[in-house]
């Protein structure tokens, strides 16, 4: 481990380049500073160091831009009109903890460097600075920032608990963001989503992120089991309690006593055991058959469904003070047809994994099918694919032959709404990105930074494309 940190910490600094969890994506940055020229400096710089910079004018405007789930980085003024660095910094911090902040001070204001730094801030740089210190300066809160992430992935792997969740999305950034927020708390989370979306991945993230990481995690699938067993299974009993109790039972939620307990398949629990699952949750005890007094617990439990709970609840299946009592906060895992961004990193871990051994590469027509499938058992569906494909792999590369039969992505109904059929023949994705950079400015009346951030992609990517495919600004 230490030998990991010495080689990723001696790399040079402007040999580094950052990037996200999937190895994929450049650093993002936010750049606040109410200087236009110390703020176009700033930026131009850190663009031509490799980073995606959206920059803005003042506190409220950086404000308005900044969301949790899209920025690795920001850097901010403290001396600004409105609302100054200091409030601003405090409140990132309210809305991301873990986001590593650098402020900007006058070389001879220590004292307001200090506070700051006691604020939040990971650290600080004077101005006037020269481009190296700044890069320099960014570099090193992204290492630090990768370094915290590869020691929390190795006390995962330390646990035995946790396991890799691959995403590129913006959506499941939020939901990432959502969980490790939430985990921090104590109460009852409920997770939602498609079967196979990733559900207990999810759960799994929850514990690892909480206080309760060293304690146990126990699964239970209350529609995997025989329903006669289940109260047995679940809250235990004692020797004798019923014909064939040869032995007393722990039960799970005892086995899960100062660590977390995942109970999948919610809405398959029989009525009967309900009652006794909202007391669980409510008293902190459990009634073990066969013994008279309650035993109390210290568990945390995440809960799990893919159907709809409130419906189920309606048709008088599953008891209304339990729908409430379980849903304190609910984590929503979107099915993969619609984060179909990290279905390309999904797509290449499954096949390394499965390669046994081998290097097998993914050529880009295969990508192209996958992309263009709906994936109804989601990421399960495209993990047993990638499976058969580097099984099936005849040498260096998996083939779109060996795709299963009926999967082709031209007979898959798309999931654009009111779009338009792909055409048969195929299409040109570089006229239709030109074609629609160009309506996007045309509804903007030209006006480069709306459409930016219209297309939510950085301005000066936007400036890039723009010259590559000649379209003209408007004077």
């Amino acid at each position: 481990m230490i030998a990991r940190l010495r080689q990723f910490s001696s790399n040079r600094a402007k040999e580094l380049i950052v990037y996200y969890n999937t190895g994929m994506e450049k650093a993002n940055i936010l750049f606040i500073e109410d200087d236009q020229s110390g703020r176009e400096m700033g930026v131009f710089n850190l663009q031509k160091a490799g980073y995606n910079v959206q920059e803005a004018a003042s506190g409220e405007e950086g404000l308005s831009l900044f969301k949790a789930d899209l920025y690795d980085l920001v850097i901010t003024d403290v001396r600004m009109p409105g609302i100054s660095g200091m409030e601003l910094l405090t409140e990132l911090k309210q809305q991301a903890p873990d986001l590593p902040v650098i402020v900007i001070t006058a070389y001879a204001n220590v004292d307001l460097a200090v506070e700051a730094m006691k604020a939040g801030a990971c650290d600080f740089i004077g101005k006037p600075f020269s481009r190296d210190h700044l890069v320099l300066k960014v570099e090193k809160a992204l290492q630090r920032m990768q370094l915290v992430k590869e020691v929390e992935d190795l006390k995962i792997q330390a646990h035995g608990v946790g396991r890799q969740i691959i995403y590129r999305s913006a959506a499941m950034r939020q939901v990432m963001t959502l969980v490790d927020k939430v985990a921090q708390a104590d109460a009852t989370v409920l997770v939602t989503g498609e079967s196979g979306s990733g559900k207990e991945l999810v759960a799994r993230r929850i514990h690892i992120k909480s206080p309760r990481a060293s304690g146990p995690f126990v699964v239970v699938n209350a529609a995997a089991m025989p329903k006669d067993l289940l109260e047995s299974e679940l809250f235990g009993h004692e020797k004798g309690a019923f014909t064939g109790a040869l032995n007393s039972r722990v039960g799970r939620f005892r086995q899960a006593d100062a660590g977390t307990l995942f109970l999948d398949e919610i809405a398959e629990l029989p009525l009967g055991l309900q009652g006794k699952l909202l007391r669980v949750l409510q008293e902190r005890v459990v009634d073990v058959l066969g013994k008279d007094e309650p035993v109390p617990v210290d568990v945390r439990v995440v809960v799990a469904t893919n159907r709809d709970l409130k419906a189920v609840v309606n048709a008088g299946h599953f008891r209304e003070d339990l729908y409430y009592r379980i849903n304190v906060v609910e984590v929503e895992v979107p099915p993969l047809r619609k984060r179909t961004e990290d279905i390309e990193p999904l797509a290449r871990h499954f096949v390394s994994y499965y390669a046994a051994g081998r290097e097998l590469t993914i050529p880009d027509a295969l990508i192209a099918q996958l992309l263009q499938q709906r994936w109804p058992g989601n990421v399960r569906e495209l993990q047993n694919t990638c499976q058969r494909l580097a099984i099936l792999a005849p040498e260096a590369a998996v083939r779109v032959a060996d795709l299963p039969p009926g999967s082709d992505a031209a007979q898959e109904a798309d999931d654009f709404g009111d779009w338009p059929p792909l055409p048969n023949d195929g299409l040109s994705l570089v006229d239709l990105e030109r074609r629609v950079i160009e309506r996007v400015l045309a509804m903007k009346q030209g006006n480069v930074t709306q459409a930016a951030r219209y297309l939510q992609i950085p301005r000066h990517v936007l400036a890039y494309r723009m010259e590559k495919y000649g379209i003209a600004r408007k004077s």
